[in-house]
């Protein structure tokens, strides 16, 4: 299980590119890239993460991220079985194309409500969401003007709600991304013995208060609250796996049965016995 900042690098050139039914349920993938996002899912019921905005969608999701707006992966915990389509869009595609014609205006402001984050609901979540299940089948040139198609439809829609009151900014540079990466990474491959904030600073050249600074600004969230979020993710995907709550305890990195336990019921907001059982008798219905 690994956390990345990373840019995509397809190897075309073609403006978009189509994930058909990515999966990705049992990763904690905290991301973002400069390409455009359109996400559906459907058949699940999990938490929707992108920028500062979390909430819970049920059963299905479609929404419109702007470039380079940080963001969990729709299917994150996913049990059920689902349905994800995810079409990444190059900015260049915005700048070349639709910046330029007066045609698409309206695609336009959709691009630029894109930043707030758009999550649409209704009609309009059905019908481009079946549309979006149809793109893999399409040819290249059929999925062109589909997409097209698709946005315009997202463009004149009034089903929708904004995950933002203002326009998201991306705090990271260049610079930034390759620390955290290197944070992270080491974070990933540690997490389950104690990390020292001594030992996790030295990573970033820095002291530990100056580290403490720099990654609560960076990320929004102290050091502490970060590797607890991430071994609870870990923590969860053991509970699910068949664990008993000791054993997730102590395999994700908590030295202590309580703290686990009172984390736990603060990020999930269920104890993890509950959320064991809760999600065995999801599946058994």
């Amino acid at each position: 299980m690994k956390i990345q900042l990373e840019t995509i690098n397809p190897n075309t050139k073609s403006p978009f590119r189509l994930l058909h039914n990515p999966r990705l349920n049992d990763l904690f993938y905290w991301h973002f890239h400069p390409e455009y996002e359109l996400v559906y899912i459907e058949g699940a019921s999990a938490t929707r993460h992108v920028g500062d905005h979390i909430t819970s969608y049920e059963q299905s999701d479609l929404v419109f991220i702007g470039s380079n707006i940080p963001h969990l992966n729709f299917d994150y915990g996913v049990q059920t079985d689902y349905k994800k389509e995810v079409v990444h869009i190059k900015p260049t595609f915005k700048k070349q194309v639709i910046d330029e014609t007066p045609e698409l205006v309206a695609i336009y402001h959709l691009f630029e409500l894109s930043q707030y984050g758009i999550a649409f609901n209704g009609e309009t979540k059905k019908i481009v969401g079946e549309r979006l299940k149809r793109l893999h089948q399409l040819s290249p040139f059929e999925t062109y003007i589909e997409i097209i198609h698709i946005l315009r439809t997202l463009a004149l829609s009034k089903e929708f709600s904004l995950l933002h009151n203002k326009p998201f900014v991306n705090k990271y540079n260049k610079k930034e991304q390759q620390r955290l990466r290197q944070i992270y990474a080491f974070i990933d491959e540690h997490y389950q013995r104690k990390i020292g904030l001594a030992e996790v600073a030295s990573l970033s050249n820095l002291g530990k208060e100056a580290f403490c600074r720099y990654f609560k600004k960076a990320t929004g969230n102290t050091f502490t609250a970060f590797l607890n979020q991430y071994r609870v993710s870990q923590a969860k995907r053991l509970l699910l796996s068949g664990k008993n709550v000791s054993e997730a305890c102590y395999d994700s990195g908590f030295e202590s049965l309580s703290y686990f336990n009172r984390i736990f019921k603060k990020v999930v907001r269920q104890n993890p016995s509950t959320f064991k059982k809760s999600h065995f008798v999801q599946n058994q219905g």
